[in-house]
Parts: structure tokens; sequence; C-alpha cells
């Protein structure tokens, strides 16, 4: 596994393909088909459990038989092909397209921010955008005298955090939409478009002295409090509330420039939209 990692990336996916393609050939000259592709199957879930990431691992079990299926698309039902498309939509759905993808976040990314920021026993934080649950993990290890929320909108991704982090509560909602005034901490690894939103959520619920935490994307026009780098060269962002005033005006036309998908709740601050719904990105404002 070591000697896997040690190869520059994608190599180490390459490697497991090309082993899988391989199987294939071999036992295809002499077993059926199905058993053939099964066995393939294998050495590439096999191979993928050498990956050094989550996502890397997944990259290369997926990899033969994504493969298999375009060299097969002859014998394939065109409708098969609206599978992939199916799961894609049911693992990120189009509410949550304006967020982050699915990045975890690295293990002990918050470790160098847990003796600057002191949370008493029985604090609630909160992962908005919990995704698999890495970056509970991350908040778990930082401070297990808190008690650790996530909240995430595609529900397989929110079951699936649920199981990896049972200590954890987990439920399915929209990150905008939930109120953070109710936690001592408030984690996000989202997008640098988010992040003039999440400046104005802050300011409209967070009460003063709690914290709002970001890996890799600054608060733009606002001060961290502390900064922690990792070692792939990232950092973590900490800020405390009340933060710096925010430029209300841009962060609305960020939302009319289409920085929300069709239909989306928006922002919703102490209980109310902070922006009205659109029917389709750009469309007229409406006065408030």
């Amino acid at each position: 596994m070591k000697c896997m990692n040690r190869l520059i990336w994608p190599l180490p996916a390459l490697l497991v393909w090309a082993l899988a393609w391989l199987s294939f050939g071999v036992l295809q000259s002499w077993a059926p088909w199905w058993a053939a592709l099964g066995a393939a199957l294998l050495v590439g879930l096999a191979g993928s459990l050498l990956g050094a990431t989550w996502w890397r691992r997944l990259m290369m079990a997926l990899g033969f038989p994504l493969s298999w299926l375009v060299v097969s698309a002859g014998a394939v039902p065109a409708w098969l092909w609206l599978l992939p498309l199916a799961v894609m939509l049911l693992v990120y759905p189009l509410n949550a397209w304006r967020d982050a993808p699915v990045f975890p976040t690295p293990a002990g990314a918050l470790d160098g921010l847990s003796d600057r920021i002191a949370l008493p026993e029985g604090a609630r934080v909160l992962d908005a955008g919990s995704g698999l649950g890495d970056g509970l993990m991350a908040l778990h290890r930082a401070w297990p005298q808190a008690l650790v929320h996530g909240v995430e909108w595609s529900w397989p991704l929110r079951w699936a955090s649920a199981l990896r982090c049972p200590w954890a509560t987990v439920r399915r909602g929209d990150l905008w939409q939930v109120d953070w005034g109710d936690y001592a901490l408030v984690y996000l690894f989202q997008r640098p478009e988010s992040m003039s939103r999440a400046a104005v959520k802050s300011l409209g619920e967070m009460p003063a002295g709690s914290w709002l935490v970001s890996l890799n994307f600054p608060i733009p026009d606002a001060t961290p409090v502390h900064v922690a780098a990792l070692a792939d060269g990232r950092e973590v962002y900490a800020y405390q509330a009340p933060l710096d005033e925010v430029d209300h005006a841009s962060v609305e036309d960020d939302e009319v420039a289409g920085m929300l998908p069709l239909r989306t709740p928006g922002i919703q601050v102490n209980g109310q939209n902070l922006y009205p719904r659109k029917g389709r990105p750009g469309g007229r404002r409406r006065s408030h």
C-alpha cells in the first residue's frame, strides 16, 4: 500500500484499471463472460482499497466498470445510460448544486484550532453540509467534549454520515435554512462564492463569541482571529462573531447572478428569507 501511495496520481488508478482489464481478458478466453466480468470487478474493488483517500478509492473502483460499459455500449440498452444520471441526482440533488461538491475534510484538519478555541462541555457544534461525515469526525476529534451536529441535503449522504458517525446528530436539511444561532461553532467546507452568504448568516444569527470556521476559503473583507495551516498547503480560517460588516448588496448580486439553483429557498436568517424565491437565476428582484 505504501508503494502505491508513493506513485503520482493518477498512476495508481491506471494500474488498477489495467489489472482489472487484464484479468477480464485472460479469464474471458476460458470462462463465461459474466464470470470474467465479476472477477475483474473484484480485482478493481480490491485494488481500490489501496487508494489514499475515499474519492481516489471510488475512482479506482469505478474505472473498470465504467470503461467496460463504454466498450460494450452497443450491447447495452439506451435507458441504462440514464442510471448514472439518476444516481448522481440522488446523491447530489439540484437544490445542492449551489454548494460545494462532496470533497472530504482531511483527518485532523481542525486539530490546529482546538487549543485556540476553547469550547465548554456540551457545546453544540455544526457541520453545515456534512457530506459523508469527514467534517463531523474532524469536529469530534478536535473538540471531543462538544455535541456534534450535521446537516446535509442529500439523503443518501445524510444516511452515510449518520452511519459513520453514530455519536453525532445528523439530519437532512438545507444548511442555509438551519438556524446557526443554536451553535457555539459552525464549520464549513464550501466554495469561494458561498463565503459572503455565510457571513450574512453569521451576522444575522450567530451570538457574540461563537465561531465560524471555514476550510480553504476565507470570508471576503473579514479578518480571521485564527489561521491554521495544513500539511497539504490549505488553511483553516476561524472567525468570531460578530463579524466585520459585510456588503449585503454584493451578496444579493451573487444570488441574482445565478449562484442559486432553480426554485431554491435561498438564505434564511432568523426564520425569514433573506432574498425572495426566484423562478429562475437572474429573475427580477422584488423590492424590500
